[in-house]
């Protein structure tokens, strides 16, 4: 049962069409923007919720 398994991961594992070095490092590098995006509108967002709620408690 565990043999068939690994036998026919490895047999779908050569059908996989891989990417090539310049598309993986291309892909890799859009990943990463959009994480450096994503952390900066997120941070800035944390930001305005956290001055909004102290505007809100001091009233």
């Amino acid at each position: 049962m565990i043999k068939k398994y690994l036998r026919d991961s490895l047999a779908e594992l050569n059908n996989v069409t891989w990417p090539t070095r310049k598309q993986g490092i291309r892909i890799t590098t859009i990943v990463f923007i959009f994480m450096i995006v994503a952390a900066v509108v997120l941070g800035f967002l944390d930001q305005l919720f956290a001055w909004a709620i102290r505007a809100l408690l001091s009233l």
